[in-house]
């Protein structure tokens, strides 16, 4: 399902005028700048970005991922060490937003999904059906363009993904820190474990205090 480094084709202009779907009631994370650096080095600054309309700083990237861990509910230091890890590591520290290697039509947001998933994304969320109604479902290069149009849904993927596709017992083992639950999480989103993702993974297990 994710590839790594896979980028864009049309650069957007990223806003926020769209909501997130419902927020929960989950107590807000304390995530903040400096994990989100210590996680994704190079997310400092996009000074020297290969692209620089589709990169975001940590500071950037913070509120709305932030968002996202409340409103689907990830509030746990394993779960989302996990989802920023996956994030942090597909986007190559938030650079990318498109699949640019090889160039999948319709790859993208921040962890990288496939066309499929992103179809399943856009149609949960309830404020983009007047704009997926508009184009042709098909298309999944317009599908992704109108999630990276607004940053909350590009950055809000990873966590949607891990609550709405992965089995209760992903969750169970991503928050007891444990290896085989790392493992399971991987097996989730259809990709195995190397010793790049894992020096992601055990960044944010240590940023967050997993």
């Amino acid at each position: 399902m994710f590839s790594h480094l896979v980028i864009p084709a049309l650069a957007l202009v990223i806003t926020t005028a769209l909501a997130l779907p419902t927020v929960s009631n989950s107590p807000a994370p304390t995530l903040n700048e400096s994990q989100l650096v210590s996680i994704a080095p190079k997310s400092s600054s996009c000074a020297n970005a290969p692209i620089p309309s589709e990169c975001r700083t940590a500071a950037q990237a913070v509120g709305p991922i932030s968002a996202s861990f409340i409103t689907y509910g990830v509030t746990t230091p394993g779960e989302q060490a996990a989802v920023l890890s996956t994030m942090a590591f597909e986007s190559d520290d938030f650079q990318y937003q498109i699949n640019h290697f090889p160039g999948t039509p319709g790859q993208g947001t921040r962890n990288m999904q496939s066309p499929t998933y992103n179809l399943k994304y856009a149609q949960s969320i309830p404020a983009l059906a007047p704009y997926l109604a508009k184009i042709q479902t098909s298309d999944v290069v317009a599908v992704l363009d109108l999630l990276i149009k607004y940053t909350n849904y590009d950055f809000g993927s990873g966590a949607w993904f891990l609550t709405s596709q992965c089995d209760p017992s992903v969750r169970s083992g991503l928050q007891s820190g444990s290896a085989a639950g790392f493992s399971a999480y991987l097996a989730c989103i259809g990709t195995t474990e190397t010793s790049d993702r894992d020096a992601y993974y055990q960044r944010a297990v240590t940023a967050l205090g997993v």
